[in-house]
């Protein structure tokens, strides 16, 4: 007897949310990644550092949701879903830490690149926008806990590219950029939908190479070559198609995107290094501007619009006895 014919319904399963499935891909990529850093590619960090990044992501993401939680009297997000809500809470807790020790290079001192782990993680809360009648953080996380760490502490660096190939040799120096650009244009195509976003740097970034070599006589082909670099490749993949602090808009996509190519060829030209960092941040900042402009305006239009109501008068009927007399 099939379900139909007892009046009773087969319950359908809940359709995956995209964002939850973009992140968990996220995590195992960078997880993966981290793995073969460590074991065959040559990530120079100690090899305990990752697991203490990950110690103090979880350990902040959870202590900012308690208490915001409590500020905005509502429950905590990582309660209800059991325990793969849970885990699913700590999703970009855990791509944030990940991606900045794996970024970061400051030597010996770990504190500080727990420091830009603590600061990547609280911008999430510091750093909020309306959007949509919801408060949304603007800020891409792992790049501003980088940035935050590379203008406290001038003697950091960013990781040395070479890292990503270091004990690679012949054409596995290709595998490794190529393996990067197909997952990750299958994760930015299927789910997180930012292509016009990467179209948009990738053209603007060739443009401000040719336009610094013509204006500023450098050297074409070298420009041009570092977006055959896997840091290049990473950061186009998993950093600047951030699908929560990027606009998901077409047209806004070839903004940020070529707005951040525009910033990155600005800051090189004038012979600021790690150029790709705080190009982003200042087009993130300039988004987030852009949000609090817009909310502004639209408040004061509804209070208008409130106001132009309220000073409406109101016509009321005659009495008879005024119309027989």
């Amino acid at each position: 007897m099939s379900a139909s014919s007892t009046g009773h319904r087969t319950p359908q399963p809940r359709p995956r949310d995209p964002r939850i499935v973009a992140l968990r891909r996220f995590v195992i990529s960078i997880s993966v990644l981290n793995i073969a850093g460590y074991t065959v590619l040559g990530f120079e960090q100690a090899w305990a550092w990752p697991l203490l990044a990950l110690a103090t992501g979880y350990g902040t993401e959870l202590l900012l949701e308690v208490v915001g939680a409590r500020a905005e009297r509502r429950p905590e997000r990582f309660r209800g879903g059991g325990v793969r809500g849970f885990i699913e809470f700590l999703y970009p807790a855990h791509i944030t830490a990940l991606a900045v020790n794996m970024l970061l290079y400051v030597n010996d001192q770990v504190f500080v690149m727990l420091f830009g782990v603590i600061a990547a993680i609280s911008g999430k809360w510091l750093l909020r926008a309306p959007v949509n009648g919801r408060m949304r953080h603007y800020m891409n996380p792992s790049n501003l806990g980088i940035v935050v760490v590379l203008l406290l502490f001038p003697w950091v660096s960013v990781a040395p590219p070479y890292q990503f190939t270091e004990y690679l040799t012949g054409p596995a120096d290709w595998v490794v950029p190529l393996i990067i650009v197909v997952l990750g244009t299958m994760l930015n195509a299927k789910l997180t939908r930012r292509m016009w976003l990467i179209g948009a740097w990738l053209v603007g970034f060739a443009l401000q190479a040719v336009v610094r070599g013509l204006i500023l006589d450098t050297s074409i082909p070298s420009a041009l070559a570092t977006m055959t670099g896997v840091a290049f490749v990473l950061f186009t993949n998993y950093m600047i198609t951030d699908p929560g602090t990027s606009p998901s808009s077409p047209l806004s996509q070839v903004a940020f995107g070529g707005g951040v190519a525009l910033a990155y060829g600005v800051l090189t030209g004038a012979s600021i290094v790690y150029g790709l960092f705080f190009a982003t941040t200042i087009v993130c900042l300039v988004r987030g501007g852009f949000l609090w402009a817009l909310h502004i305006t639209r408040v004061a239009q509804a209070r208008r619009e409130a106001s132009v109501e309220q000073a409406v008068p109101v016509s009321l009927p005659v009495p008879r006895e005024t119309v027989r007399a």
